[in-house]
């Protein structure tokens, strides 16, 4: 599996919370609070209600692995570059890899996160995991 740019990272992560704002508006509250409760075992009120209880669940492990993602890559790419660096070549519209940008130290060997290249495992996580 190839890992993600920074770029398909924030795509996905701007989709997740187009989805995540659609549930909280329809059930009226914010996914983190939701997601608490899911996790704890709680049943929806109503049968109509599993498939997007399960849904919004799916959505927000998702989006919280993807955030997760984009901290780690960020953290690497400050480390090899400037962050100004990072903004004016994503301004560009250039792919962001870690082992294309210049570093701030030649002599310090490209940094990167053995985890981003792992396949994505749903399921449902224990507070202790997040």
């Amino acid at each position: 599996m190839t890992p993600m740019k920074i770029d398909e990272v924030v795509r996905d992560i701007h989709a997740l919370d187009a989805d995540l704002e659609n549930y909280e508006r329809k059930y009226g509250v914010l996914s983190e609070t939701f997601y608490e409760a899911y996790s704890a075992g709680e049943e929806p009120a109503d049968d109509a209600w599993v498939l997007d209880w399960s849904d919004w669940a799916g959505a927000y492990e998702i989006w919280l692995q993807r955030r997760q993602q984009y901290q780690d890559l960020m953290r690497n790419l400050v480390a090899q570059t400037t962050l100004s660096e990072v903004l004016k070549r994503a301004a560009r519209r250039e792919p962001l890899e870690l082992a294309h940008l210049s570093t701030k130290n030649s002599s310090t060997p490209c940094r990167s996160n053995t985890r981003r290249s792992q396949p994505i495992r749903l399921g449902r996580p224990t507070h202790d995991s997040l």
